[in-house]
């Protein structure tokens, strides 16, 4: 058993080491959020970014509503295990005066995928909904 599981490490070290015109790694850089243009959509965004749940979560109206394309989600549960483990890799546009915020999205569970995040904010400015999803444009 011993031997198989040095084998197989061994098999994954030589395809990453190999090298080609067709393999690569993508490089995650810390991503330009000037493109948000609402204050508390961008810091609530680049506290995500950080993997700041705290700060993330200060940003949020008390019992903030989460829809996962547009199904209910536990808020709570995203921003205490799902954060820092996801983020964007780029933002390809913004909308809605800054708060709805559109490009690549990256999981450990699912990979690389275009997606979305709507925030909502109450006269407080607090934010009371959080939209996310798979976007198509």
């Amino acid at each position: 058993m011993k031997f198989i599981t040095i084998l197989l490490l061994a098999c994954n070290f030589v395809a990453c080491g190999q090298f080609s015109q067709n393999h690569s790694h993508k490089t995650l850089t810390e991503m330009d959020t000037k493109k948000i243009t609402n204050n508390i959509a961008k810091s609530a965004l680049e506290a995500w970014q950080s993997g700041n749940s705290k700060l993330w979560i200060s940003y949020f109206a008390e019992n903030p509503k989460l829809l996962d394309d547009g199904n209910p989600r536990n808020f709570q549960d995203l921003s205490t295990n799902v954060i820092g483990h996801e983020r964007f890799t780029s933002i390809d546009k913004v909308e809605d005066n800054g708060l709805s915020i559109y490009g690549y999205f990256h999981t450990e569970e699912w990979g690389d995928f275009k997606a979305y995040f709507k925030f909502h904010i109450n006269q407080d400015g607090k934010i009371y909904l959080l939209e996310i999803g798979q976007a198509h444009y």
